[in-house]
């Protein structure tokens, strides 16, 4: 079933046989595609070597990654992705609303650093993960993986409220993220997620590789919820690793040192079709490479980063780093209409 978008939303589902600009989707990546899942690791490569490679690359838009990562003064940050040609898309908090309201003051004054930032480098997102319910390195069971009408009720409506605030503070727009081995993952929760928030205050970051490891298909969503797609990340999983990690109960964290996420396009789904959806809605939208590869050899995520950019060319989308529509100012590239930025 088809759902017809809301007089509200931002984002708003047209005939598929338009064929829209190709820069209405900008390609970026982001610190993960590095290894990156840690503010302070000594598996990660430097911060600085982040930022000249996926400049290298030939990328000019990037996510913040873990917060702290990056250097969290705007100036500095804004002189460093400057001079080597970047600009930020989107912050990213995790968050665990599910807990009540209880847990509302201590994880608003974690947003809240992480927001500032975001507004600070010019960007109009900030891409909510849900908390994990097993640790995903240990693989201890933390919680319930399923949650109650109680717990649901809390998710959504303090995740409401997290929109309604971050946009009236920050004039940042929430997309929030499923993700495997948290309580928004496959298409039964995402679905009944969506349809329980409100799609002016809640918009959706879809990340193919976490739907497909969690038996999601990426275009059927879109179809059936274009209008609350706000921002993508491209990732591809490897289904034969994740079939051994399913079948072994392994969870996210061992399974993606195993390889589960993989270089496009060796992996599941195709990324080509994703694209020519996402193109068919007719709206802004930023498109994130993120192939997770904690932890990783320091010399690895750069050949691979130019590799995914020249497929991605492939696929029909803009050139990473020069894409149609660009103000073509040096290290400050053009964003997408309506994104929410702060203007």
């Amino acid at each position: 079933m088809t759902r017809v978008p809301g007089a509200g939303s931002l984002n708003r589902m047209t005939s598929p046989s338009r064929t829209p600009a190709p820069s209405r989707i900008r390609i970026g990546s982001a610190p993960d595609s590095w290894g990156v899942w840690f503010p302070d690791d000594p598996r990660q490569v430097p911060w600085r070597r982040f930022l000249d490679e996926v400049s290298e690359a030939g990328y000019e838009w990037i996510e913040l990654g873990p917060y702290g990562y990056l250097p969290t003064d705007p100036a500095r940050l804004a002189d460093e992705t400057g001079r080597r040609g970047l600009a930020v898309s989107a912050g990213t908090v995790f968050t665990g609303l599910h807990h009540g309201p209880g847990v509302w003051d201590r994880t608003w004054a974690h947003v809240a650093d992480i927001a500032a930032l975001t507004r600070a480098m010019g960007a109009g997102h900030l891409v909510i993960i849900p908390a994990f319910w097993r640790d995903d390195r240990t693989g201890e069971i933390l919680e319930d993986p399923e949650l109650t009408a109680e717990q649901w009720r809390d998710l959504t409506t303090l995740t409401e409220r997290l929109g309604r605030e971050v946009r009236d503070r920050f004039g940042l727009r929430i997309v929030v993220h499923p993700h495997a081995d948290t309580h928004i993952d496959g298409a039964e929760n995402v679905s009944r997620f969506l349809d329980a928030t409100d799609p002016d205050l809640v918009s959706l970051c879809l990340d193919t590789g976490h739907y497909a490891y969690c038996g999601g298909d990426s275009v059927e969503l879109i179809r059936t919820y274009g209008e609350r797609l706000g921002y993508l990340h491209l990732k591809q999983v490897d289904p034969e690793v994740l079939a051994r990690v399913t079948a072994d109960g392994i969870p996210f964290g061992p399974a993606v040192a195993q390889g589960v996420m993989c270089e496009p396009p060796g992996g599941v789904p195709a990324l080509e079709p994703v694209l020519a959806a996402a193109r068919g809605l007719d709206v802004d939208l930023f498109a994130i490479v993120e192939q997770d590869m904690y932890p990783c050899p320091p010399d690895k995520p750069l050949p691979i980063a130019r590799r995914t950019r020249d497929y991605l060319r492939s696929c029909g989308g803009p050139h990473p780093a020069t894409a149609p529509g660009t103000s073509g100012t040096p290290g400050r590239p053009s964003r997408p209409n309506g994104s929410g930025g702060t203007g």
